[in-house]
């Protein structure tokens, strides 16, 4: 008879610990996926709701953002250069129920993705492409991830190339052609700054063809050299003066 209490005692306890083992509680960043008699029957969450033991499951599904690197990949460009370059996708589930139904782990799924993305979108794009329109290959590479992960509610919010390990001749070849292109520069600065000069010399030779300007030129000049040395100045005769006594010598000639 001792043994009917123990009994009744045990099936409370059993009954106590599952039914709270049927409260569960899930995160703001989380949704609880059901399964009910292995059916699918919608995400819950946040916060603390009740599933029925034995009958239901739940799959706890984490909705903040992720990083997932895209491991360094031998690519050829459009051009048939060889390089290997990195890159990290941030992504977020969106539809939980999804994510669990349709992939069985959408993080792997989404990392092997990534990498035949990376390889099919750069060999559309020359290296010099790659190197100058970087944030454009990013959107690309965005778009044609999240074409591919968007039926598993999973979405892309971007994709950043990281590193980009180019082949030792075609650094020397780049580094050759910058320092070509800043002697290019080099000499065209050059060259303009000669143009602009001449053209201002050519501009003051025009100013200074009549006498007077070149008379008042002299004189500055020779005003200019007296401040500075003590020296002995020899001042010319006008060029007015000469040509007036030539005149008169040549109306009072015999």
């Amino acid at each position: 008879m001792d043994f009917i209490p123990f009994l009744a005692a045990a099936i409370v306890l059993i009954a106590i610990v599952y039914v709270i083992k049927a409260f569960k509680i899930v995160q703001e960043y989380e949704r609880g996926v059901i399964f009910r008699l292995g059916r699918c029957v919608g995400a819950k969450g946040p916060g603390v709701f009740f599933v029925v033991p034995i009958i239901d499951k739940i799959v706890k599904v984490n909705l903040q953002e992720v990083a997932v690197a895209v491991s360094p990949q031998q690519v050829i460009t459009k051009d048939n250069v060889t390089l290997k370059l990195d890159a990290v996708a941030f992504l977020r589930v969106m539809d939980p129920t999804a994510a669990v139904v349709k992939i069985r782990n959408w993080y792997e799924a989404s990392a092997l993705v990534a990498q035949t993305t990376l390889r099919a979108v750069i060999g559309h794009h020359d290296l010099d492409e790659l190197l100058t329109n970087r944030e454009t290959i990013d959107q690309q590479l965005k778009a044609a991830l999240d074409a591919q992960t968007e039926e598993w509610g999973i979405e892309v919010r971007r994709v950043e190339l990281r590193d980009i390990d180019l082949p030792e001749q075609i650094q020397r070849a780049m580094g050759r052609q910058a320092e070509a292109e800043r002697d290019r520069r080099a000499k065209i600065i050059a060259a303009t700054g000669e143009l602009q000069a001449s053209e201002k010399l050519s501009q003051a030779a025009r100013l200074m063809a009549s006498p007077g300007a070149m008379q008042l030129r002299t004189l500055q000049t020779m005003a200019e050299i007296s401040t500075e040395q003590n020296s002995t100045i020899i001042f010319p005769i006008p060029t007015e003066v000469m040509d007036a006594f030539r005149a008169y010598t040549h109306a009072n000639a015999p």
